[in-house]
């Protein structure tokens, strides 16, 4: 097992890395140690004892502390804060024992109490040892006969090797502009990114990395994400003793949870890692883990979908639906998607959310004679959902209209003209169960797309179960425990998370959802960047990548098409509107899709030139066994005369031979990749080229 331990000290070890933690001469418990494997357990330093400065900076402040709570003469920023029944607000937390366990991963748990209140705090510790990550996360229990408050508990702080000349990437956008990378000094302080949305946001992504001068094929990469789909924070902070510190948990904004007697409170997973060979490495690492062992459907190919959209809007119905499928199957489609407007009462976005059957008008004998022209067409059928919202225009509302998150003394704001139900209450996930338990029970769905296209406001609940501020915690819980039921009920539709694009992209939604629809923007040149930022943490299969008509008159469908196929390939442009050269180069592409997608979802990712550095751009896939890689090149606009950079292929055997297409003869993998290629581009040009290992 790839725990080592003693009564005092404690290492965890991946295939790669040394994680290392003990008790110092004060019996507190102490970071020692984060970075590559060492040979013996007893190679790792010893935890560091520090000694009193002057009365301003004690020890307990420049102490490495594994999990240090707010007490005493710490000033630094607490990873858990507690107000005891009796007005107290310090926590002095004590060592007390350990256990690991080996199933189904190797978990070390540390046991820590306060010493004189009734709280049990213990640190968990889950190695993934082929991937090179530890998965942390705390759980607390209240051991007396009053309540506690509890108003921070991150699930981790991660200490870094001292120094302060760490670099902190991570991402940040808005709504059609995702997953925009920001890499930026450290300097003393706190630095701090988090979401207040209710959901994880397309302003800041849950991901961050530090390094010291790493590029994407070296140097020495930490990095890590939160698995969880609501409010988060990370903060990242360099104290005056040079000591850096990444706190990752569940944002204590406007948060307070009431632990009752005998009640346990267990925070989301903080999964991070480290690697010496840059970002590629840590990225690469990253979309294993989340094929392997996130995913529903792990090993599954993702099928080639279409979504009808931007072809009919709201204005759906089964004739409509059916000829867009012929067209779509045409062209080798394999999954179509009705998107919104089937339902009750839904002409527009002002009425009907809430009301999950087929609407009498469009749809008189319900989904199934629609659903049954696409699977004829030999095509699977998939359906667009928003069941956490609801339209005040709805029977839903008029029932039951003290379901929607709000305060009672204000008014509830509306966003695109809908509120949010607040599925923190088990009436109404109990509802959205039954509905969508109704419709995948009637109908051949085979795929589910779930949207949510507000954030929050007026966050109140005045029956709430215990603090009102528990809204933060309890709303995401009982989204999981729907999409939970959901799954275990229809275990084999695929469910995709989307919020308005990426506002719900995180490790936590993947335990449900085998997709992520990352972005609004469907944009080919645009498109290029949010995928780069996506691919930081999350594969190419967990992409859906559409094509549509954005940008028809000036990029062409050919570039549209290599752009989305970077991901899990989908099409989303009104095929009325396109001519027989458009459908037959769409066929091109899919086929051509198809052939190559297992080494893209399944294969190593290599960024090669950045779009968000380059208007000229390149990124290649290679496959596991590395016999096969595919390279796509883009060129969006740069002023002729240029000299376009050289291509250096990554991930290829050194010493096999490769053919690529276009380039006459073998070379080695080490050829390929050291002294590299070219490959000519006009603007708005783009190239996929095949490579294949011939001996």
């Amino acid at each position: 097992m790839p725990i080592h331990t003693s009564p005092t000290s404690w290492v965890i070890e991946t295939k790669n890395t040394g994680y290392a933690i003990g008790l110092n001469e004060a019996g507190l418990l102490t970071h020692r140690y984060w970075r590559a494997r060492l040979p013996f357990a007893a190679d790792y330093p010893a935890p560091v004892n520090p000694i009193e400065r002057s009365s301003f900076d004690m020890p307990q402040h420049y102490t490495p502390e594994e999990y240090p709570g707010y007490s005493a003469l710490r000033y630094f920023d607490p990873a858990l804060k507690i107000t005891f029944a009796d007005g107290t607000r310090d926590l002095v937390l004590h060592y007390v024992d350990f256990s690991t366990s080996a199933s189904p991963y190797p978990e070390l748990a540390l046991h820590l109490k306060d010493e004189a209140y009734p709280l049990s705090v213990t640190l968990h510790y889950r190695v993934h040892e082929e991937y090179d990550l530890i998965a942390r996360w705390v759980t607390l229990e209240n051991l007396g006969n009053e309540p506690i408050l509890i108003e921070r508990a991150f699930s981790a702080k991660w200490t870094l090797p001292h120094g302060d000349d760490y670099f902190f990437s991570h991402m940040f956008g808005r709504h059609n502009n995702e997953y925009n990378m920001k890499r930026e000094v450290l300097t003393p302080g706190l630095k701090t990114i988090e979401s207040r949305r209710l959901t994880t946001s397309h302003h800041h992504t849950p991901w961050f990395a530090i390094d010291r001068n790493a590029t994407e094929d070296s140097g020495e990469v930490w990095f890590g994400t939160f698995a969880w789909s609501g409010n988060w924070k990370i903060t990242a902070e360099v104290t005056e003793f040079a000591s850096t510190r990444i706190s990752v948990g569940l944002n204590d904004w406007d948060f307070a949870w009431k632990l009752n007697p005998a009640e346990t409170f267990v925070t989301p997973e903080s999964i991070s890692g480290y690697v010496k060979d840059g970002f590629g490495a840590a990225s690469r690492l990253m979309h294993d883990y989340v094929r392997n062992i996130l995913l529903p459907h792990k090993n599954q190919l993702h099928k080639v979908l279409y979504n009808s959209w931007e072809a009919t809007l709201f204005d759906v119905d089964e004739i409509s639906q059916s000829k867009l499928a012929e067209v779509a199957a045409g062209m080798g489609i394999e999954l179509f998607v009705m998107d919104d407007g089937w339902f009750h009462n839904r002409n527009l976005d002002n009425a009907g959310l809430g009301d999950w059957f087929p609407d009498k008008t469009k749809f008189p004998n319900g989904l199934g004679g629609l659903i049954k022209n696409v699977n004829a067409l030999g095509m699977d059928f998939g359906l667009w959902v928003e069941p956490e919202m609801v339209n005040p225009d709805s029977d839903l509302y008029r029932a039951h209209p003290d379901w929607v998150i709000h305060f009672p003394s204000r008014a509830r704001t509306e966003a695109r003209r809908q509120l949010i139900l607040n599925l923190g209450r088990t009436d109404v996930q109990e509802y959205i169960i039954s509905v969508l338990t109704t419709i995948l029970s009637e109908n051949n769905i085979q795929f589910i797309k779930w949207d949510m296209n507000r954030n929050v406001s007026e966050p109140g609940w005045s029956d709430a179960p215990g603090d009102a501020r528990e809204l933060w915690v309890r709303y995401v819980q009982g989204l999981y425990h729907v999409w939970g039921t959901l799954r275990e009920r229809f275990p084999n539709v695929i469910w995709q998370s989307c919020s308005g694009g990426g506002g719900r992209a995180d490790f936590g939604i993947l335990h449900f959802a085998d997709q992520i629809w990352i972005s609004d923007n469907t944009e080919a040149t645009a498109r290029l960047s949010i995928q780069e930022g996506f691919s930081q943490f999350l594969p190419a299969n967990t992409m859906e990548a559409w094509v549509t008509d954005w940008g028809r008159n000036v990029v062409p469908l050919e570039f549209r098409f290599h752009v989305s196929m970077c991901g899990s390939l989908g099409v989303g442009g009104n095929l009325n509107e396109w001519d027989q050269a458009d459908r037959e180069l769409a066929a091109h592409c899919i086929r051509l899709y198809k052939e190559i997608r297992p080494i893209i979802q399944f294969g190593d990712q290599y960024r090669l030139i950045s779009p968000q550095k380059s208007m000229f751009s390149a990124v290649q896939y290679v496959s596991k066994d590395q016999s096969e890689a595919v390279l796509f090149v883009f060129r969006v606009y740069l002023s002729d005369p240029t000299n376009l950079p050289m291509i250096h292929l990554r991930g290829l055997n050194p010493t096999a031979l490769y053919e690529v297409d276009g380039y006459s003869g073998p070379r080695s993998g080490a050829s390929w990749m050291e002294a590299g290629l070219r490959v000519e581009l006009k603007n708005l040009q783009s190239k996929i080229l095949k490579i294949k290992q011939v001996e």
